[in-house]
């Protein structure tokens, strides 16, 4: 009597991918990550722009590595994604989770911000055990900064925190999972347009006000980050071109992806355009919305060329980013 044997197979995210993401957005998916691995082994690399909260969604789950391997050359964020990768890194454990969010009344609300908890989406981050808990060390890499009289950009700060071993012991989630921590060890830059739109940057603000610090310059401006974009840009951009990765819309993907029509109009230099483009968004498609806008439209700004492969996936970043990353990374 013949015996029925069932072979064991191990898929990865990949070949799962692959095999099922095949039509529509899905489809866009495999696109782009394949048009972003075909750019790095070109020698390109890659520019990252993220948007939203996606440090308190847990991105450096997977952006992490994906910087340590070199897939990810300089970021482009807000200033709350700088600030809260480092909060997740110290105060993971007293986060809450509300998956009713969508149901909660205005009274639940309000007693949430009684007990110290900042509500973004379905995860609340706590005031006392996050916030208040780094901020005696970043007042006192500003004190230095101040004293000595030198200027710094924001995420040159967070590296100084990291580096100096100061909330070492407060971790509370494994570091191999922090993508600020992994950016720390390879020292790419990261660029923070208003970064006064963020928990720290109204803490520095309050200080400043209060006279415990002297001047608002201890951080260098939005303008200033631009001109050092275009110096990294330069210089990256002299071999092979560079792709951009954004995540979300706003001023995190609108700052950056403007420094090619500034090197070619403005300053009359030559450089090559943004040789790949992929944007995940949820933004209802509209030439009305700068977020919503296809990527199309960028050509007539001089920000990509005809031949640029372009790539708009229309989804929550939560769900494809991640995956993008894993089938990047060949996991």
């Amino acid at each position: 009597m013949a015996t029925n044997t069932q072979t064991k197979t191990t898929s990865t995210v990949k070949d799962f991918i692959k095999h099922h993401f095949r039509h529509f957005n899905a489809a866009v998916v495999v696109d782009a990550a394949e048009a972003y691995n075909a750019h790095l082994e070109k020698g390109g690399k890659m520019f990252m722009s993220i948007a939203g909260a996606m440090s308190t969604a847990e991105l450096g789950l997977s952006l992490a590595e994906m910087i340590r391997q070199d897939k990810v050359h300089a970021i482009c964020c807000t200033g709350a994604n700088l600030e809260e990768d480092i909060f997740n890194l110290v105060a993971h454990d007293s986060y809450i989770r509300v998956p009713h969010y969508r149901q909660l009344t205005p009274e639940e609300e309000v007693e949430l911000r009684k007990k110290g908890m900042n509500r973004v989406t379905d995860t609340c981050i706590p005031e006392d055990t996050a916030i208040r808990a780094i901020e005696h060390q970043v007042l006192d890499l500003w004190k230095a900064a101040d004293k000595e009289g030198k200027r710094y950009f924001p995420y040159e700060f967070m590296y100084q925190l990291i580096r100096s071993g100061s909330i070492a012991k407060s971790y509370q989630i494994d570091p191999k999972h922090s993508w600020l921590v992994a950016a720390a060890e390879k020292n790419i830059p990261i660029y923070t347009p208003g970064f006064e739109d963020s928990t720290l940057g109204n803490i520095f603000v309050s200080h400043v006000y209060t006279g415990d610090l002297s001047r608002y310059d201890i951080y260098k401006s939005g303008l200033e980050q631009m001109a050092h974009l275009i110096d990294w840009y330069k210089e990256n951009n002299k071999d092979e071109s560079i792709g951009f990765f954004q995540i979300g819309g706003g001023i995190a993907g609108d700052f950056p992806i403007c420094v090619v029509p500034l090197i070619h109009q403005d300053l009359q230099e030559k450089c090559r355009y943004w040789g790949y483009f992929c944007q995940i968004s949820d933004s209802t498609t509209s030439y009305g919305s700068y977020s919503g806008a296809v990527p199309n439209e960028k050509i007539t700004w001089g920000k990509l060329d005809a031949q640029t492969p372009r790539f708009v996936i229309e989804s929550d970043a939560s769900i494809v980013a991640p995956l993008i990353f894993a089938y990047v990374l060949g996991q």
